[in-house]
């Protein structure tokens, strides 16, 4: 999706939604990330109600960018390098459907190029086992608590953020440090 100022939004589930805003949040064009859900039957969803992961919503970031300086695919590829896109409705010590690795694609170019970028990594054979990450329809996003966003930035010292972020991030750092802003 284009906006008027010629950025364009992104929706992404990896899992939790701290560990992929705070990945995503220093790649250079990338402007904004909101953490919330999506992909439920539920109305007006909360945190509380996710986790019981039975509303069917994924936590996920909607992410705004400029695509001169980086663009859906390569947003897609830092995604599967970030998380675990072969484990079914789990990340880490995270389960549920709450945890599911997926892209909810707002136009059918995006759907397109997803597909197209599964299809690459399957043939590469870039990890051990099937990728699982679904492509879902892009429903209505619903915007996190305050407290859930910038919650690495917030939080970096919360031990789920030592040990399940941190590692992430630096991941990030070492292997796509030329991708970072200035």
């Amino acid at each position: 999706m284009t906006n008027p100022s010629g950025t364009q939004q992104a929706i992404l589930a990896g899992g939790c939604f701290w560990c992929t805003e705070a990945v995503l949040k220093d790649v250079r064009g990338v402007q904004k990330i909101e953490s919330g859900y999506i992909g439920g039957h539920t109305p007006n969803p909360d945190y509380r109600s996710v986790c019981s992961g039975t509303t069917g919503h994924a936590e996920a970031v909607r992410v705004t960018f400029d695509p001169a300086q980086v663009d859906f695919r390569d947003l897609l590829g830092l995604f599967f390098a970030t998380h675990d896109p072969t484990s079914l409705n789990r990340q880490g010590a995270d389960t549920g459907t709450q945890y599911r690795s997926a892209v909810f694609p707002l136009t059918p170019e995006q759907d397109t190029q997803t597909r197209e970028v599964i299809a690459d990594l399957t043939a590469q054979a870039a990890f051990d086992r099937p990728i699982v990450t679904t492509i879902e329809p892009a429903t209505e996003f619903h915007v996190a608590e305050d407290y859930h966003q910038d919650y690495y930035a917030n939080n970096p010292r919360q031990p789920y953020c030592v040990a399940v972020i941190a590692p992430k991030v630096a991941k990030l750092r070492t292997y796509y440090a030329d991708r970072l802003k200035g």
